[in-house]
């Protein structure tokens, strides 16, 4: 008689190999609990049934870099893509300082009002030197964070160009496979963040700032073409002509270009998340848009594009992890570094010379099995 297989398993938050806090105090002065251990089936089965405890455990699985949990997310993935795609996917971006999280507070009291359940996807940039995050979106935005119909899931950048978490196409997935209709995706606006969350939104919205060079910057073609509509935040106070004039001047700029893919034409807001001005419109033209699209059929085309996108943004951090992860590779980079810094070796032929040696690594490792 066989035995049956075991099913794929995953500890708790404490063993996914990523920090639980940034405080070491506060790890040494609570008590741990015991680690638990859920399957794939587990952990669909308490997303199908909107549990946030299993819905952020399978997040966190998703962010980690160990083989044996990217398997088991793997399965949680499909288990969870028929019960996905069904909500509006809207993303925000702009430069720190913008006045994002004020924004989306704002906005997503607009949006839970009509009913709706909002998952709100916040990346933190990570330090280039602990490698840590700041995680503080749920301390901004307050009233979000204890709202019966909102989800906030900071997650870290972990150094990632585009500032987008790299699973964040993963938990778009299962958070609305809990039952969110709503998804907004936060990005750091580092420059490339423009670009990775135009490849997994239905509409993306910049938020620019007057008076602080945005409506000069904004003017850059390739920023402005991704973006389908323009907020310029904080027109308040005596801020207000000047936000105005800001608008005008981004107006002006749109009508050089070429009509975008979707035949509809970005708009420029102003608003004012903290007076709450102008923050319904911009919602009305969210759901606008998005009918629109669906009606011309552009809505169905772009989530195709999307998911293409998304394979190969897949492929590439599988293979840097598989490069990183590597045992021969983690032993010979510390001599080749070394050899930098003394000036004995180009960077060129140094990553050369290692891409060479993790070549010959594949080609003997599957040689083993001939």
């Amino acid at each position: 008689m066989q035995e049956k297989p075991q099913k794929k398993t995953v500890r708790r938050e404490e063993e996914s190999g990523l920090p639980l806090s940034v405080n070491p105090f506060i790890i040494n002065s609570r008590k741990r609990k015991p680690a638990v251990h859920y399957s794939s089936g587990d952990l669909i089965s308490g997303i199908m049934s909107g549990d946030r405890i299993l819905l952020s455990q399978a997040i966190t699985l998703s962010e980690s870099t160990l083989k044996e949990h990217r398997e088991i997310i793997m399965e949680v993935i499909e288990g969870c893509i028929p019960y996905s795609g069904k909500s509006i996917r809207v993303g925000i971006s702009g430069i720190p300082g913008v006045g994002k999280s004020t924004f989306i507070e704002t906005l997503g009291s607009i949006v839970t009002d009509e009913g709706r359940k909002l998952a709100v996807l916040a990346v933190d940039p990570s330090s280039t030197v602990s490698k840590g995050s700041i995680m503080g979106d749920k301390i901004r935005m307050e009233k979000m964070s204890i709202h019966p119909d909102v989800f906030i899931r900071p997650s870290p950048s972990a150094g990632l160009p585009g500032g987008v978490a790299g699973r964040t196409g993963e938990a778009v997935i299962m958070c609305e496979a809990a039952g969110f209709n709503t998804i907004f995706i936060e990005t750091v606006g580092v420059g490339q963040s423009e670009a990775a969350v135009h490849s997994m939104v239905d509409f993306f919205l910049l938020l620019m700032m007057a008076g602080a060079g945005d409506e000069i910057q904004g003017i850059k073609k390739g920023i402005l073409e991704m973006a389908d509509s323009v907020a310029i935040t904080k027109a308040d106070g005596r801020n207000v002509k000047t936000a105005q004039k800001a608008a005008e001047i981004l107006r002006n700029s749109f009508s050089l270009f070429s009509v975008c893919q979707s035949g509809l034409k970005p708009e420029v807001f102003v608003c004012s998340a903290h007076e709450n001005i102008g923050m319904k419109v911009i919602w009305e033209t969210v759901k606008s848009n998005v009918s629109i699209s669906k009606q011309s059929g552009y809505f169905e085309e772009r989530r195709r594009q999307q998911a293409v996108v998304r394979m190969h943004d897949t492929i590439m951090e599988y293979l840097r992890d598989s490069f990183y992860n590597n045992q021969h590779i983690a032993s010979i980079l510390p001599a080749v570094e070394q050899k930098l810094k003394e000036n004995r070796i180009s960077s060129y032929r140094a990553a050369t010379e290692i891409i060479d040696k993790y070549r010959q690594i594949l080609s003997d490792d599957n040689n083993s099995y001939i």
